[in-house]
């Protein structure tokens, strides 16, 4: 079964449709770009766009330049994710890679000692330095999640009270 996108607006001119992250849009031009869609779909920059393609293609990756063109037979469908990060991280002085923009509490603990013990009588803190803007330097409590960048520097220690 194909979508048939091209539908006619009422003074005549071609209105085109896609959809981006599940949600409906009407467009009047033949081309959009990725700027265009990261504006409409409010996307952050930190956000890749990609246009749906069926199998056993892989969905294309939209830059902000790049031109889509939506008068083709059937409606386009994009979609938004976090772009895949990879750094390093320094925990105890010893570098480990990361994946992900955030770092929890516990996520800290588990690198620097292999597990978490929750234990009344265990006690952790967690420092860390050269971090990004949103958090360059501090410390975290049990919970709390930081935005982590190359090279950020961690300090955890465990203290058993016991």
């Amino acid at each position: 079964m194909k979508e048939n996108q091209n539908q006619v607006h009422e003074h005549g001119k071609h209105v085109l449709q896609f959809t981006l992250n599940g949600k409906h849009f009407d467009w009047h031009h033949q081309y959009i770009t990725g700027a265009e869609l990261r504006k409409l779909g409010n996307i952050p920059d930190e956000d890749d766009i990609f246009l749906k393609m069926k199998e056993p293609w892989k969905d294309e990756l939209i830059a902000d330049e790049t031109r889509i063109d939506l008068a083709r037979p059937e409606i386009e469908h994009f979609f938004s994710k976090e772009k895949d990060v990879e750094v390093v991280i320094i925990v105890n002085g010893t570098p480990k890679k990361w994946d992900k923009r955030q770092i929890s509490f516990k996520d800290v603990i588990i690198l620097a000692y292999g597990k978490y013990v929750d234990s009344p009588t265990l006690v952790y803190t967690v420092a860390y330095e050269d971090g990004p803007k949103q958090n360059p330097e501090g410390s975290m409590l049990k919970g709390d999640v930081v935005v982590v960048k190359n090279k950020m520097i961690f300090h955890a220690s465990a203290t058993d009270k016991s």
